[in-house]
């Protein structure tokens, strides 16, 4: 496991990998700008959407296609205020929580975004599994407990640079993208009833309840953390004509995207309308329905085969991005990163397990109403995203000349209204009926305890910054002031001590402790013993290990003590991490070498744990040589 961040950049290992800062003119720029709004917008198309939507166009017809377009425009509003966040302040939407926020209400914003994360993870398990079900008719269950192998495609993806990984993506929206223009070519759906449906009309509860589902799943609070760090995966010049172009060129970019994403919603909602609506089926609320319908309804067998292409499509797309912006939010909320595959895996089992009850429980009932309550609670976290966002952008004190116009600030505040209106109309609604029903007194209580916590936490989001304009003006010259530097003498080392394991790299070790030395220098040679009895008996042990090791430290004391070199040894026992950080602490060293084997897969987690673990535990210089 890696530990706290020494590198602060967000998503590190593809940090300003793409290099923008030579001259290229025409298509070419532009399609080397392109790519992070594509990753951005497949969150916009996760089987998460396919439920609302199926649900709004079977039971409402096209009524709803207005939703979808509002939903659009909003996500392409505050899609380009993430981008500009991460271009101008270099900076992801976390990052820039840490900076200004107290910790208590940083940890409640990082615990939502996970929340949020989960919710997401969950519709694209649910999804992949459904797609996999419906080409092939394996059992819900094993679809989706199959889902925690694809942990591994995303790690695979990353060892070919974020330009493969956008490439990769970009081929499932267009599979995504053709899947349902065959669909919308088969179903023939009624282009007048499509424009009135673009009319905005009064929604009843349950319209309410779909359309703010709608919103949740098209204008993801996951997809602001996740913009404002792919655009930084573009290296840009720091004037002011590189900041310009990299803003124009993102906002091409997330336009393009967006509306390929508004186009796969409206092609679901308009096919459930036109197949499903039309045809007197409104209660088709589940996509298993749905698959079984399109066959017998658009007298085409090809027809489910692209729809369950497509779900499992928008499900792996999705998985990919969503692992992304989990990284982003521990980045940068905690400053904690942890080994990528352990981190899928935690957040895959935490989608996992709920949909195993459900499936468990109910059978695969209720799969699709999860889907939607899935997306109700992503819409919930929008405005802990959006808030924020609009304070930061908003700010001429960090973001200088690019500080955003006031008619785009209206703009932000009116959306981050309407979503905590719709928002805050819907929770009522549904917590009122809850009220209503006898019983259930801890679960009200709870309730009750989980709005205070709400509501205090959105004062202080929204209301904090306006009172701390200060420190972000700090915050500001702390980035952009040029560090005068003054103490430059580090001590001399004394002690040094080294972490030998016995193998061909020990010399290479010793070699590199010696150059950080002088005469004068005591070498401390440390070697922890591992065998059985070492482990049961500690310094009682005399094993065959324990005496060759002894003899083995020996050899290479006397060694470099005929060298001419003040050398003494130590031998350990029992726990590796324990011991090592016990003998330095007691032989005062003033410095530990150490040796990384670059090892992958499952060593990795043996020996990378034990660097990252011994060095956060001591004060003293740790080198790691790799080795």
């Amino acid at each position: 496991m890696n530990a706290y961040l020494q590198n602060q950049n967000s998503l590190s290992e593809v940090h300003e990998s793409v290099d923008m800062s030579q001259s290229t003119k025409g298509w070419r720029r532009l399609l080397a700008y392109m790519g992070p709004a594509y990753l951005v917008s497949v969150g916009y198309m996760d089987p998460g959407n396919w439920a609302t939507d199926l649900q709004g166009g079977a039971q409402f017809g096209y009524r709803l296609i207005w939703v979808l377009l509002m939903s659009n425009l909003m996500a392409l509003l505050l899609q380009s205020l993430s981008a500009r966040l991460g271009i101008v302040r270099r900076r992801d939407l976390a990052q820039a929580n840490r900076e200004v926020y107290p910790p208590v209400v940083n940890f409640c914003l990082y615990l939502f975004a996970e929340v949020a994360i989960a919710a997401c993870d969950l519709a694209e398990v649910l999804g992949m599994a459904l797609g996999i079900y419906l080409l092939t008719g394996l059992p819900l269950i094993w679809g989706v407990c199959i889902t925690v192998l694809d942990t591994l495609l995303l790690l695979w993806l990353q060892n070919f640079g974020i330009r493969k990984l956008e490439a990769f993506i970009l081929s499932l929206v267009t599979i995504i993208g053709i899947s349902f223009l065959i669909e919308l070519f088969f179903a023939k759906p009624d282009l007048h009833a499509i424009a009135s449906g673009f009319i905005p009309g009064v929604l009843n509860k349950n319209a309410l309840y779909i359309a703010v589902g709608i919103i949740g799943a098209t204008v993801m609070p996951h997809n602001l953390y996740l913009h404002s760090a792919l655009v930084q995966t573009r290296k840009i010049k720091s004037d002011k004509e590189g900041i310009k172009n990299a803003l124009r060129f993102n906002m091409i970019d997330s336009t393009i995207a967006l509306n390929a994403a508004f186009f796969v919603n409206a092609a679901i909602l308009i096919l459930a309308a036109s197949v499903f609506f039309s045809s007197g089926n409104t209660q088709v609320a589940k996509i298993e329905d749905a698959h079984k319908l399109l066959a017998p309804l658009l007298g085409n067998k090809l027809a489910p085969i692209l729809f369950a292409i497509a779900l499992i499509a928008a499900g792996q797309s999705s998985t990919i991005t969503g692992t992304l912006a989990g990284q982003i939010v521990m980045e940068g909320y905690l400053q904690l990163r942890i080994n990528p595959l352990l981190r899928r895996f935690i957040t895959r089992i935490i989608a996992i397990t709920p949909a195993v009850i459900t499936i468990l429980v109910y059978g695969n009932e209720k799969i699709d109403a999860l889907l939607v309550l899935s997306q109700v609670i992503l819409s919930v976290q929008l405005g802990f995203a959006v808030i924020p966002l609009i304070h930061f952008v908003s700010d001429k004190a960090t973001m200088g000349e690019f500080v955003i116009k006031n008619s785009t600030k209206v703009a932000a505040w009116m959306v981050a209204c309407i979503l905590v209106f719709l928002n805050v109309k819907m929770v009522l609604d549904q917590s009122i009926d809850f009220f209503h029903l006898p019983g259930n007194i801890v679960w009200k209580i709870l309730i009750l305890i989980g709005a205070a916590i709400f509501i205090w936490l959105f004062i202080m989001m929204t209301f904090l910054p306006i009172f701390k304009k200060r420190k972000l003006r700090d915050i500001a010259r702390m980035h952009n002031d040029i560090p005068i530097l003054q103490n430059l003498k580090v001590n001399a080392n004394r002690v040094i001590a080294i972490s030998l394991d016995f193998s061909k790299a020990d010399e290479k070790l010793i070699a590199y402790a010696i150059a950080q030395g002088q005469s004068d220098v005591r070498y401390i040679l440390i070697h922890i013993v591992e065998s059985p009895s070492a482990k049961y008996f500690g310094e009682a042990s005399d094993d065959y290990e324990t005496r060759k090791d002894m003899e083995r430290l020996e050899a290479l004391s006397s060694q470099l003590i005929s060298a001419g070199y003040q050398v003494e040894y130590v031998l350990g026992y029992r726990n590796r991490i324990t011991e090592i950080v016990r003998i330095v602490k007691q032989k005062e060293a003033d410095m530990l070498v150490m040796g990384a084997h670059r090892h992958k897969g499952i060593k990795d987690y043996i020996f990378g744990e034990t660097i990252e673990s011994v060095r956060h535990q001591l004060e003293i210089p740790v080198l790691i040589v790799n080795v």
